[in-house]
């Protein structure tokens, strides 16, 4: 009877015996892909699967090829294909009416009309993503840096003012956890940062500027919506309070869409080319001239915040246009969305705010 050669250690190439140090994907003698039985475990579930389903699956196994091999470049291809099929055909049970929001908003040009559809998200996300929004309150790490902030802003703002700040944060960054589900992208759990927010740390990458944007423009979507929600509460109970929430939240999501380092603006700006980098930009300077005129007693008008906080976002856009990653061509739902959120969170500006008792 034959000797049956020992089974070869697990760091080893089953091709060529080669030793193989573990972050390595492929042989570095033969080519070997590392995990070649998981790939293809992979490759046939994402055949079976719905496109959503399937586009996590095959983000999963993209992480298993090596970034310069023919076969991640043909998989990042096709990724790409599948995210902009479902965005045009979005699955069912996601947000109704986006592929004819998309047509109307392109073919007419209206701010007004995006901005409808932004109230209409509002109630959607109210009553269609409870589910998800109660989804983050059961992890521990989101939890406990919450209360961490909450005893911050409450030293500051008082109780119920820091409630509802919290609140809309958390429903902001819900909106990027939803974003990257549709992408198929797995992230961590929201993470409170006192005093600056809070944070979602990407687990896997994007493969275009349009998937960035689609993420970093959700947040203040997301919180347009609790704006939109607190203000109708303050609305129909009479609640100064509920109106400040909504214009303090208004705010912090104006200020996310600085087109600078990570935040929100600059992932959307990743989408435009120059020319609607520019047009952006002025919507967003525009946004803060509104801000507090303060009158003295002879009639004269002092420099307003809004002017001050407008310079300050003019030189913020100027770093975002003169940025030379450019995509090959505009993403205009991008541009749409971006100067429609800087227009309805200018508005509640305009929101009568009664002192708060």
């Amino acid at each position: 009877m034959p000797e049956i050669p020992p089974a070869l250690p697990a760091q080893c190439c089953r091709q060529c015996a080669t030793e193989v140090v573990a972050p390595m994907l492929s042989c570095p003698a033969c080519g070997t892909l590392v995990h070649a039985d998981e790939l293809k475990r992979l490759a046939a579930a994402a055949q079976q699967a719905e496109p959503s389903e399937a586009l996590a699956l095959w983000r999963q196994a993209i992480g298993l090829l090596p970034p310069d091999s023919q076969q991640y470049t043909l998989l990042a291809s096709k990724i790409e294909t599948i995210s902009r099929g479902l965005e045009i055909n979005p699955p069912a049970g996601t947000k109704p009416g986006g592929r004819k929001w998309k047509g109307t908003a392109a073919g007419t040009g209206g701010v007004f009309l995006m901005l409808l559809a932004k109230f209409k998200g509002a109630i959607f996300l109210l009553f269609g993503q409870g589910k998800l929004l109660l989804l983050g309150l059961t992890k521990m790490t989101t939890l406990m840096t919450m209360f961490a902030s909450l005893g911050i802003y409450w030293r500051i703002f008082g109780w119920r003012l820091a409630v509802g700040g919290i609140l809309c944060i958390y429903v902001h960054e819900m909106g990027h956890v939803y974003a990257l589900r549709r992408l198929g992208i797995k992230a961590t759990a929201p993470m409170f940062i006192p005093g600056f927010g809070a944070v979602i740390f990407l687990q896997q990458q994007f493969f275009s500027p349009r998937e960035d944007a689609r993420h970093g423009l959700a947040g203040p979507t997301w919180g347009l919506g609790a704006s939109v929600i607190a203000a109708l509460l303050g609305l129909l109970f009479h609640s100064p309070l509920c109106l400040l929430v909504a214009q303090f939240n208004a705010w912090i999501n104006l200020w996310n869409l600085t087109p600078v380092w990570q935040l929100d603006g600059s992932r959307g700006f990743h989408a435009l080319r120059r020319p609607e980098r520019i047009i952006a930009s002025l919507a967003f300077v525009a946004a803060w001239l509104p801000l507090d005129v303060h009158r003295h007693g002879d009639g004269s008008d002092s420099i307003a915040l809004g002017v001050r906080l407008a310079f300050i976002a003019a030189a913020c856009c100027v770093y975002g246009v003169m940025r030379k990653n450019e995509p090959e061509a505009t993403d205009s739902r991008a541009i749409w969305q971006y100067v429609g959120l800087c227009a309805a969170l200018t508005a509640f500006n305009w929101v009568p705010v009664p002192p708060v008792s």
